[in-house]
């Protein structure tokens, strides 16, 4: 089995259950049922860290070859400016979520809250704009 070729789709579907996982917990801090929600989220952190894992092996795989963009035309700055976003943003929500997770844990309820405001939307358009980086890439506009 060529890896190189299952661990996109294996990444965005962490992707995409960690965009889930948040949307349950943020639903579920608003039904004010915090045990369900701090299982959300410690799903959401586990997913995220499997696709940091996986993401890190197909790239070491690849011998950090970058898959190109194909599309051409209107689609194609579209693309890079959900990349580009994407990327910066995923960078940045690292320590957020590690700060809004410990605040959480240890109930220290006021700064959570503070921090997990933007943290929350943050981590969704994350995690959302990856699943779309690959069905850009391997689904719409595939390089092969």
């Amino acid at each position: 089995m060529d890896l190189t070729r299952v661990l996109p789709a294996v990444n965005a579907t962490l992707n995409a259950t960690s965009g889930l996982c948040l949307l349950t917990a943020f639903v579920l801090i608003k039904q004010r049922r915090i045990a369900a929600h701090r299982r959300f989220i410690l799903a959401a952190c586990s997913a995220s860290l499997l696709f940091f894992v996986f993401y890190g092996m197909n790239h070491y795989l690849r011998h950090g070859i970058v898959t190109h963009f194909t599309g051409q035309g209107f689609v194609r700055p579209l693309y890079f400016s959900i990349l580009i976003s994407h990327t910066i943003l995923a960078v940045i929500i690292v320590p957020m979520v590690i700060v809004t997770l410990r605040y959480g844990l240890g109930m220290r309820v006021p700064q959570h809250r503070r921090i997990a405001r933007w943290t929350f939307p943050l981590w969704m358009y994350v995690s959302v704009t990856g699943v779309l980086v690959y069905f850009f890439l391997y689904r719409w506009f595939p390089s092969t």
